[in-house]
């Protein structure tokens, strides 16, 4: 959230170790978006409301500018209840401390078929035509998925709604739902609890299956309910915020810069006994600004235009064509963290092979069957990032196109099955397909944030103005301690008319001034994605 000038970052953290377990809320804060301090735990287990854990929730703004969190706490018979949380003192510029409503908890998990086990994650609340505020808790209702709709006057004494948000068949129960209201065509941001404009859609996002989904839609007043435009049975057809390994997003509305910014989880990919050893486990995702295109369909996202000041000098590469089967080196993106810029243009559409609906079912099975070395009609041709000198080790990423009756469809892979000789990792070749008008824009850009930092884990971002990924892979073995390789590859032609990359600096969180030490040592260092 951003507060009076500062930015908050809360997250689920166990203060006894990188496993699992006796989960708090962490807290940082930062005024830019990329060096943070972290401070310490906001919300303890410390009331029979959240004695066995403290899970996720929301933060509101109320009138007057008065802030208030809403969250999950698991309660001794580890029942899943919506709790209040408020600042002690409002003077602190970092919110430091924490005072837990006395009538905690707000909301338990009462009424016919709601499981008391699958009830959590409150959003942002907004208000409603008659004054009254309201959230939506995830939930499973008689086997179903569903966003439960609570109304309060207050923010203090909830009422269940007898109809939910929206509610599914297709799934058992959605972890932290988030709504919020966009403009189509509009990059900037929509606070929701104020005037909407008529033309806003609204998006109701939720977590499931490992990756976060979402639907487009509006949002009847009249009913109070979400009403999505296109609803499909097969979940497995839902759009999905990430094609990578990103879960557990949350956005909010920044009024610095009017914006909405997403923020997502991604965990490990190697083992407990990996996370014990290097004393951490998971990071927080690029912070993205989110819109919605111009067609109302899709989501789009960008990282947040603060990660460009870590940038050092620019290694501009203009005009170069690759050949079938060509690979062209990357100069100035070899160091431990890049941020690559690189644009195709495709010469020849008519070339492109025929869509088969059917890969929408399992996308990363045709990345796997349709590699990086397997040629079609036009493509591969990508980057090839984190690789070795004889490409031993290298992650891949790389696009197909695909014509579909009257439209193209592009296919994105990000594929991590030879990211490193280490055994016993989950490398999966990860993917998603976009829609995109050839015959008007014969370009495709990509851009790819890359961090080599520590020894077992690599975050690689990869963006298209339609399509983002984001996934965690090991640290190729012989990359240890060294620089590595970024190319640029085509398996059909394909010309190159602009790659531009830049040395990224490492995050160094500055101090802000205050008359009050900050807790913990101070100033810690976290890389991009932290």
């Amino acid at each position: 959230m951003y507060y009076n000038g500062i930015y908050h970052e809360f997250y689920q953290y166990n203060p006894n170790g990188s496993v699992w377990g006796n989960i708090v809320w962490g807290h940082s804060v930062s005024t830019d978006l990329i060096n943070w301090i972290p401070l310490e735990a906001a919300i303890e287990r410390d009331t029979p409301s959240d004695i066995n854990g403290c899970w996720t929730g929301s933060a509101t703004i109320l009138p007057g500018n008065r802030l208030v969190i809403i969250y999950t706490g698991a309660d001794p018979e580890k029942r899943q209840v919506q709790n209040i949380v408020v600042p002690k003192n409002l003077s602190d510029p970092y919110l430091r401390e924490w005072t837990k409503a006395g009538n905690n908890p707000v909301i338990q998990p009462v009424g016919p078929g709601l499981n008391s086990g699958q009830f959590r994650d409150p959003t942002t609340g907004w208000i409603g035509p008659d004054g009254l505020w309201r959230i939506a808790v995830g939930a499973e209702l008689n086997g179903d998925s569903a966003a439960l709709l609570y109304k309060s006057k207050d923010f203090l004494n909830w009422t269940r709604v007898d109809h939910p948000l929206y509610s599914s068949n297709s799934s058992s129960m959605w972890e932290c739902p988030d709504f919020f209201a966009v403009l189509p065509g509009n990059s900037g941001g929509l606070d929701l609890s104020a005037a909407i404009p008529n033309a806003a859609k609204h998006v109701l996002k939720m977590s499931l299956d490992s990756c976060d989904k979402y639907m487009i839609g509006v949002y009847d007043l009249k009913s109070d309910t979400f009403i999505p435009d296109t609803v499909l049975d097969d979940r497995r057809l839902w759009s999905r915020i990430d094609y990578g390994n990103f879960y557990a997003s949350k956005s909010f509305f920044d009024s610095k810069k009017g914006r909405r910014i997403i923020w997502g989880w991604t965990n490990e990919t190697d083992s407990s006994s990996d996370d014990v050893a290097k004393g951490w486990a998971g990071i927080h995702a690029i912070p993205r600004t989110i819109w919605l295109d111009s067609h109302g369909k899709q989501l789009l996202q960008w990282p947040v235009e603060e990660v460009e000041s870590l940038r050092g000098n620019e290694i501009n590469h203009q005009g170069l064509e690759l050949k079938k089967g060509g690979l062209f080196e990357i100069k100035g993106a070899d160091s431990f963290q890049a941020d690559v810029e690189i644009d195709f243009e495709l010469t020849s559409i008519d070339k492109a092979d025929p869509f088969d609906p059917s890969w929408l079912l399992d996308v990363e099975k045709h990345c796997r069957e349709a590699g990086a070395s397997v040629n079609g009609g036009i493509g591969p041709f990508g980057l090839v990032v984190l690789a070795s000198d004889n490409m031993e080790e290298h992650t891949a990423v790389h696009f197909r196109v695909y014509k579909s009756e009257q439209k193209y469809m592009i296919l994105m892979c990000s594929d991590l099955r030879s990211s490193s000789l280490r055994p016993g990792l989950y490398t999966p070749a990860y993917g998603g397909f976009f829609e995109y008008d050839l015959e008007k824009e014969k370009k495709i850009s990509l851009r790819t944030l890359v961090s080599l930092e520590g020894l077992f884990i690599s975050p690689v971002a990869h963006f298209t103005h339609f399509l983002s990924e984001l996934k965690m892979n090991d640290v190729p073995c012989r990359l240890i301690g060294r620089r590595w390789r970024a190319s640029a590859v085509a398996a059909g032609p394909a010309s190159w008319p602009e790659c531009t990359p830049w040395r990224l600096s490492t995050a160094w969180p500055t101090c802000m001034p205050s008359t009050t030490a900050v807790p913990r040592s101070g100033c810690h260092s976290s890389g991009p994605g932290a």
